[in-house]
């Protein structure tokens, strides 16, 4: 157990990551939702290369200031004693479920922060400005962002204290359902109604990477759809339609968030987007 949640950890998630990447990638080729409005190269070079540096920082936070990441918290945690699941005598299956499900509600909840708060939203909107949407955008998210999610779910693995295992488990299905709920991929209606009961599909997302504000401020869930029907942050559809809708923020509709650069400087550029602005914009154009 320990070997596979501890050596054995990156390699797993790795290869399972590059599987689910293929299948999607390949899916969106066969049975693409929408056209593109930019060309592929630029932007997965760029999310691509974001994607890296991101697991670089991880394994960084991991490597010098143990027990900084998840799983080496959920083991450390174990050893001590330490956490809600840890001083009850739970089924292993059942508390593994508990932990995904807890943890899947902290991330939503980490979610709706990052629109929320603006210093949040400066570094989360380099995710948003994504000009297209597939299965690369679900890599895009700024290192700081990455740093300060692994540091959310370190507390909650403190206060929850559940296995290592099911910590694996949470972040594989959260890496393998962001990458399904944001390729560009055309699910037959009846299947996408069906799966929504339960988790996030491409439409269900898609209508969060709208360019009118009350549609990027809803749909939050990255795993189970379940969430955001309890809280009130719900919209079926886009007011446009999956074809007529505007991916992006209003005020970087060009090529400019293709470029490495431009993505990770934007959170400390003079002319960064507020929410407010934001909002103002949206709808403008939402008109």
């Amino acid at each position: 157990m320990e070997a596979i949640t501890n050596m054995g950890e990156g390699p797993l998630r790795l290869s399972i990551f590059a599987g689910v990447f293929a299948v999607m990638a390949l899916l969106e080729l066969l049975s693409p939702s929408r056209k593109l409005g930019h060309a592929k190269g630029a932007r997965w070079f760029t999310n691509i290369a974001i994607g890296g540096i991101d697991s670089l920082v991880v394994r960084l936070m991991a490597l010098f200031v143990i027990p900084l990441a998840a799983v080496s918290t959920a083991l450390w945690a174990q050893s001590q004693n330490w956490g809600l699941l840890n001083w009850t005598a739970l089924p292993q299956w059942l508390e593994i479920a508990i932990a995904v499900v807890v943890l899947d509600l902290a991330i939503y909840g980490q979610h709706v922060a990052s629109h929320k708060i603006p210093m949040l939203w400066s570094f989360h909107q380099m995710h948003h400005s994504d000009v297209d949407i597939d299965v690369t955008t679900a890599i895009r998210f700024h290192p700081i962002e990455i740093a300060l999610s692994m540091l959310w779910k370190i507390v909650v693995v403190l206060v929850l204290g559940p296995a290592a295992l099911a910590v694996v488990i949470f972040e594989v299905i959260l890496n393998g359902c962001a990458m399904f709920n944001h390729a560009n991929l055309h699910l037959p209606p009846f299947l996408d109604r069906l799966l929504r009961l339960v988790i996030v599909t491409p439409d269900f997302h898609r209508v969060h990477h709208s360019i009118i504000r009350a549609e990027t401020d809803s749909n939050y869930g990255f795993n189970l759809s379940v969430w955001d029907r309890f809280f009130g942050t719900y919209i079926p559809q886009p007011r446009k339609g999956h074809q007529g809708m505007t991916i992006g923020l209003p005020n970087h509709q060009s090529e400019k968030p293709t470029g490495v650069v431009w993505s990770l400087a934007l959170p400390f550029a003079g002319t960064k987007t507020s929410a407010s602005k934001t909002s103002a914009q949206s709808k403008r154009i939402g008109k």
